[in-house]
């Protein structure tokens, strides 16, 4: 009986029964929580709870589901899979116990020429909650299954809630008997490798609360709608029916892994660990190809980074059984082939999904021809040393130079019989991650290998139809994803896009990517970034926001207007800036780099000082004077020569084509060769504010400025500053910076006067600390908390005081205080003393270890501390006791 049959057969008793047949949920769980949908009952999970009401008070399904825990025993058991299928049926406060029971046992007992699935009663053996009388009784009275085939097992195994505070309940389990061959006799209470579970009827009835594990929490009620909630697993029911040893070889599976027996040349059957293999291909490969059907893409990140791993692992496994060619091109066809009747959006969206799946192999290919052999050297190196450990450094330098996942790297060394110093390389990973944050603009993306872009180039380059539009109508030219190009991209997908023409400017010349969106006919992209990969090639980095794009797609860019009105004033204002520093620092003050945003423009320039207040002030004067007059912007394609000829200015280090586009502002005042975006007069920027001037370089300086509405609102925001100054300090503005200055001299000649008080206090108390030694073993000392104190540096000075006054025998000044709730530890010891073995590194190390904190320093003088402030008498305790016993 195939795979599919047995699902049909199913859908069809259940829905003679009354039950609504629904659809699958996808993969993708809705839940947050999860990645995927684990389990037969995650998308009911609303219903089970009550948060919504059930659309129908029976249903019946057959449920998609993926499970990666246990992905290492994948192949190596007859139960693990990562895809499994399971048959459900769910009452929803109609049907309970009795019910459950009757439509499990009547379809799986029915014969096959009925109807049913055909099984013998004599094989079936059925467990229950410890407590529930009832589904015992329904078993052994009105079904009639002997008593001796129904067991009572515990809340480990059969009870079943969902891990919070809400509905539970007892369940019943079917299982098959295997025969002798698979194990011994007695029932799953006694062997659960004989006694196959293959259905769980769930009799959701209680309320509980208190959880504290799997089987520790209280049941304080009834449910006022009881549920049903059952799940039989459709791989487990298909290898019984269809007489194989395990899920790997039903007619869903067995194909895929019979195509890799091909391909490899090897027997299945004849070594363990070849068909260990052959059972990851055969599951990995199907569990990939169900992934992709709902729009996962392989990446490295969440539910893509799962997919990732297992598309890599089959392809390990295929080169681990000698097969170094492309495989998935011969996998996935026929796991395509095996599962379409079950699911025909495989066969339909079959160009789609196998374009990603073929890319992804041949990107794994490119990283393993690099990373196998470096990390079999690396593995080879540890054993001639005697090593049992591959360092933390050697897996993150395959991990970041060759892109050689940590999880293949775990599993070729355990293969070798070391192991991988993850600490390390977790460390090293955190590091890269610190290191990524803080250079994120210098590595702003990942640009694939240039080559991917050959062909698009090869067509022309990219029409910027942005300087006179913001929208234009174009076509999808190519989509291209994680460095592959593919034929489609679907919801949820980031990818870059190339088109002939466009409206969206691709970051250059300082000036950043226009923000936007990309729209046609059943799709809308979200515009991320847009750049220039190769030269005349434009390349948008898209965010498929809905719908599904693909080749040749009618397609209309759309700019972000404001976006982009904003951005022209940050880029015409970079151009005055440039013009008023040259005017007023000369013609030495070369540009050196610019970045413009809309609102924002900075601007770096050749030059070894910092700029007074004054020269500051007459560049943001002269800027916005240019502004006022309303200087007109144009725009010329001229050949390179005649630019120059014109003296317009150029980016050093920049390369220009023969035809060139020169921008003027006020005729030759401002004029550089540029190919932003700009306003058609200065008086568009509406306001230029300096609000930054640094350095960036031994010879470099960079001036920055908001433009527009954002310089508006900064003034904006400092004359509401001035003003509640002014208010609270009662002086008028202008008399605002000498009336601060006043208040900081006054504030430092306070500051002198309280410390020349507190050190005068700190003296006075030195006669009384003194006077308080007492004498310990060989040595005179002082233990003593001073309680609160402003800092370490007062403890400090009372313990060289106190040791100088105890005189020349041997004496230690122990002191301690709490400064800001942190206690603080200071020992001083004389020549004496340390003639005698005390040392004041030893010692507050370990009044330090007391207080939960560690200290150092030199013999003579040494400082610690901690965070429990209330251990501070026992620290200094623990130091006399250390003396007395020195």
């Amino acid at each position: 009986m195939k795979t599919s049959e047995i699902a049909q057969r199913y859908l069809d008793y259940f829905e003679k029964n009354d039950h609504q047949i629904v659809p699958s949920a996808s993969l993708v769980s809705d839940d947050p929580s999860l990645l995927f949908t684990v389990a037969g009952m995650v998308p009911m999970i609303p219903y089970l709870t009550g948060v919504v009401p059930a659309p129908y008070p029976r249903i019946a399904d057959v449920q998609k589901c993926i499970r990666t825990n246990d992905i290492e025993e994948v192949g190596r058991t007859a139960r693990h899979g990562t895809f499994f299928q399971m048959l459900g049926n769910w009452s929803f406060g109609d049907y309970f116990k009795e019910g459950a029971i009757r439509y499990a046992w009547e379809l799986l007992t029915t014969s096959e020429a009925d109807g049913g699935l055909g099984f013998d009663e004599k094989d079936l053996w059925v467990t229950v909650y410890e407590t529930d009388d009832e589904a015992e009784a329904i078993w052994r009275d009105i079904i009639g299954l002997k008593p001796e085939r129904i067991q009572r097992l515990g809340r480990a195994d059969n009870y079943w809630n969902t891990g919070q505070p809400g509905p539970g309940g007892p369940d019943s389990e079917i299982f098959f008997d295997r025969g002798p061959a698979y194990g011994k006799d007695g029932g799953p209470a006694v062997d659960d490798s004989r006694f196959l579970e293959i259905w769980n009827l769930v009799f959701m009835q209680d309320f509980i609360e208190n959880i504290r594990g799997k089987t520790e929490f209280d049941i304080v009620g009834e449910l006022p709608m009881k549920n049903i909630d059952t799940g039989m697993g459709l791989e487990r029911v298909a290898f019984l029916k269809q007489g194989v040893e395990n899920m790997y070889e039903t007619d869903q599976v067995r194909p895929v892994l019979d195509r890799a027996v091909e391909l490899s040349g090897r027997r299945y059957g004849a070594v363990h660990e070849d068909d260990v293999r052959f059972r990851v291909v055969a599951d990995h490969v199907r569990s990939s190809l169900m992934l992709l059907s709902d729009g996962v893409r392989p990446t490295n990140e969440g539910r893509g980074y799962i997919l990732r791993r297992l598309m890599r692992r089959t392809v390990r496994a295929m080169r681990l059984l000698g097969v170094d060619a492309p495989t998935f091109p011969e996998l996935f066809a026929a796991s395509r082939d095996a599962m379409k009747a079950s699911y025909p959006v495989l066969e339909t969206d079959w160009s789609t999904l196998s374009s990603a799946a073929f890319a992804e192999e041949e990107t794994f290919r490119r990283t393993l021809a690099q990373g196998s052999t470096i990390l079999d050297l690396a593995l080879d190196e540890t054993k001639k040393s005697g090593g049992s450990t591959l360092s933390g450094s050697e897996a993150f330098l395959l991990h970041d130079t060759y892109g050689f996942p940590i999880d293949l790297t775990l599993e070729v060394a355990e293969e070798a019989g070391l192991s991988v110093d993850r600490s390390a390389f977790d460390s090293l990973m955190q590091e890269q991650r610190s290191r990524a944050k803080a250079d994120a603009r210098n590595r702003k993306r990942q640009l694939a290998d240039v080559s991917v872009y050959r062909d698009f180039r090869a067509l022309g380059e990219t029409t910027f139809a942005g300087y006179t539009d913001l929208q234009t109508e174009s076509r999808i030219l190519g989509i291209i994803v994680d460095g592959q190009t593919v034929q489609s991209a679907n919801e949820g997908d980031v990818a870059e896009v190339i088109l002939p023409e466009t409206t969206l400017y691709a970051e250059s010349g300082g000036q950043v990517a226009d923000k936007g969106t990309i729209v046609g006919a059943g799709f809308e992209l979200d515009v991320l970034d847009v750049q220039r990969p190769v030269p005349g090639l434009i390349s948008h980095t898209v965010h498929v926001a809905s719908g599904t794009v693909a080749l040749d797609d009618a397609a209309t860019t759309v700019v972000d207007a404001a976006n982009r009105r904003a951005a022209r004033q940050a880029h015409s204002a970079t151009h005055l800036v440039h013009a008023a520093l040259r005017d007023t620092l000369g013609k030495d003050a070369t540009q050196s780099g610019s970045l413009n945003r809309a609102g924002y423009m900075r601007f770096d320039f050749a030059w070894s000082q910092p700029l007074s207040t004054e020269t500051r002030s007459e560049i943001e004067d002269i800027t916005n004077r240019a502004v006022q007059e309303a200087l007109e912007v144009t725009t010329r394609i001229v050949s390179l020569d005649e630019a120059k000829e014109a003296g317009a200015m150029a980016l050093f280090g920049e390369k220009y084509g023969d035809v060139v586009r020169m921008v003027d502002i006020g005729g030759p005042w401002s004029r550089e060769l540029c190919a932003g975006t700009h306003v058609s007069s200065s008086s568009e920027i509406g306001l230029v504010s300096v609000v930054g001037e640094s350095s960036v370089g031994a010879s470099n300086r960079r001036i920055e400025a908001l433009v527009g509405q954002d310089a508006f609102r900064e003034l904006a925001a400092e004359r509401t500053v001035v003003s509640q100054l002014s208010a609270a300090l009662k002086a008028p503005r202008d008399q605002l910076a000498s009336r601060i200055d006043e208040l900081q001299a006054n504030l430092k000649s306070a500051e002198k006067r309280i410390a020349q008080f507190e050190a005068k206090e700190r003296e006075g108390r030195v006669p009384a600390l003194v006077e308080s030694a007492e004498t310990v073993g060989a040595y005179r000392v002082v233990a003593t908390s001073l309680g609160e104190v402003g800092s370490a540096d007062d403890v400090r000075t009372l313990a060289l005081s106190v040791r100088e006054r105890l005189g020349s025998a041997p004496a230690v000044a122990a002191l301690g205080g709490v400064a800001a709730g942190r206690p603080i530890v200071v020992i001083a010891t004389n020549d004496a003393a340390r003639a005698e073995g005390a040392k004041a590194g030893a010692l507050v190390r370990l009044a330090a270890g007391v207080l939960g904190g560690g200290g150092g320093g030199k013999d003579d003088v040494a400082q610690g501390g901690g965070t429990d402030a209330s251990a501070l008498p026992a620290a200094l305790s623990a130091i006399v006791t250390e003396l007395r016993g020195a």
